[in-house]
């Protein structure tokens, strides 16, 4: 299994990304995939995911109204489209693969990508 991220990039405060993760060996229909990142110093933290369930998405508070994830099923990929950005969404952004969605947070990680860096800045 492999999830390929990409996308990132130097951004001025205010503009806009869209981070892709492709996955191989895996289909992503199947599971709860979502978006995390770390900044400098800080832990790692949940962006967003999606449920396998039922499809829902879920944010967390600090990116609500500014980034959408959503997944093309035929591409076997998941994006994270980021507008409004500010510096504090400075970090590396990671997609993950998780058994569990508890109040909104991925959890049970089974499959990690191997990052993108996202730099807001002026």
């Amino acid at each position: 299994v492999q999830l390929q991220a990409s996308g990132g990039g130097l951004v001025q405060p205010g503009g806009s990304l869209r981070l892709s993760c492709a996955a191989s060996g895996i289909t992503l229909d199947y599971y709860n995939i979502g978006w995390f990142r770390q900044a400098p110093g800080k832990k790692r933290e949940g962006v967003s995911c999606i449920s396998n369930s039922d499809g829902s998405a879920y944010y967390a508070d600090s990116v609500k109204g500014r980034f959408t994830i959503s997944r093309d099923i035929a591409k076997n990929t998941v994006y994270l489209q980021m507008n409004s950005l500010k510096p504090e969404d400075t970090a590396v952004y990671y997609c993950a693969i998780g058994d569990v969605v508890v109040a909104g947070t991925l959890t049970a990680i089974s499959y990690w990508g191997q990052g993108t860096q996202v730099t807001v800045s002026s």
